[in-house]
């Protein structure tokens, strides 16, 4: 099976122009997961496009870039992110 060519993968997209949330530009390279959280919750708070909660949509997004992004994530990214994810709900306390 062809690998498709490296502008045809839509998750790229969805991070890039996500329709219900609008994100700083690189906020999933970050190396501090709370700043990540903070950036996230802010988009998510100041969203009138997304369909759930602002602590949903902020979770969706950081759970959708990680399960996308996967096998690419280095070990120390993954575990950044893992952390922004407990960041995040701490922040929705």
């Amino acid at each position: 099976m062809a690998k498709p060519s490296a502008g045809k993968y839509w998750s790229g997209e969805v991070t890039k122009h996500s329709n219900a949330l609008d994100l700083e530009a690189g906020v999933f390279t970050w190396s501090d997961p709370k700043r990540i959280a903070r950036s996230l919750k802010k988009s998510a708070d100041s969203s009138s496009r997304r369909k759930g909660s602002p602590r949903q949509s902020a979770m969706s997004m950081l759970n959708f870039y990680i399960n996308r992004a996967g096998k690419s994530l280095g070990a120390r990214q993954k575990e950044t992110l893992n952390e922004a994810k407990k960041e995040l709900g701490a922040l929705y306390e």
